[in-house]
């Protein structure tokens, strides 16, 4: 079995050398970044299996810098502990808003901290058989964000893939538009209901090279439906 890497971002280099000898006398190998430009090449260089993430960075916060890892696909799954001094309750929800797993506090207790990494690794290995999504002849492989249809694999613009992650993911239930922009591009995300027309559009013109764009329905004044049984549409 391969072993867990974890990515330590972390300006104090001192602390960084503790959790590092820490974590590798428990098997993980541990990649080391003390800010956030050089936390995100790292993760792009080497996706990590976990990241402890310091609230206070030289160059951008640690709640912004979770924030651009949850907005990027290839790393908004990974768990997250967010490590600080800060320990007042509006801080902790802060954190948590931004999108970390879980929260500690400094001076981080090493027993306390290999704890929660487990448990956080634990539920995300406990996903793994749910990374592939099946749904007639579409299969849809999550960790490579990969679309086969009959086995022959189909090239996806990144928002058609999220948008067709979604609907594999919700079958046979009718979302509109505005359901869609909320949950496919976010519920910050200031843009108008037709980009949504335009995405399904894309999306089902490379469907219909495979003889699938059926599986998308528009359901008239309602929004549109994904089907793996491929009833014809409108």
């Amino acid at each position: 079995m391969s072993k867990k890497r974890i990515l330590c971002i972390e300006d104090e280099a001192a602390i960084r050398g503790m959790i590092r000898f820490s974590l590798e006398r428990e098997g993980y190998l541990v990649m080391e970044a003390a800010d956030a430009r050089a936390a995100r090449d790292l993760a792009a260089d080497q996706l990590p299996d976990l990241m402890l993430v310091d609230w206070m960075l030289p160059d951008l916060s640690g709640p912004e810098l979770i924030r651009r890892f949850r907005s990027d696909p290839l790393t908004r799954d990974i768990p997250i502990i967010m490590l600080t001094a800060k320990s007042e309750e509006d801080d902790m929800i802060h954190g948590l808003d931004a999108g970390a797993d879980d929260y500690l506090i400094k001076p981080v207790s090493l027993k306390s901290l290999s704890a929660r990494i487990k448990a956080l690794l634990r539920r995300t290995d406990g996903f793994d058989e749910l990374r592939v999504i099946n749904a007639g002849r579409l299969q849809l492989n999550q960790d490579a964000h990969q679309l086969r249809i009959d086995g022959a694999p189909v090239h996806l613009g990144t928002t058609e893939y999220r948008l067709l992650e979604f609907f594999m993911q919700h079958p046979e239930k009718v979302y509109s538009r505005a359901q869609l922009l909320d949950f496919v591009w976010g519920q910050n995300t200031y843009i108008e209901e037709r980009t949504v027309d335009v995405h399904v559009l894309r999306l089902r013109k490379t469907l219909k090279t495979y003889a699938a764009d059926n599986v998308i329905q528009t359901i008239r004044g309602a929004g549109y439906l994904f089907s793996a049984t491929e009833t014809t549409g409108e």
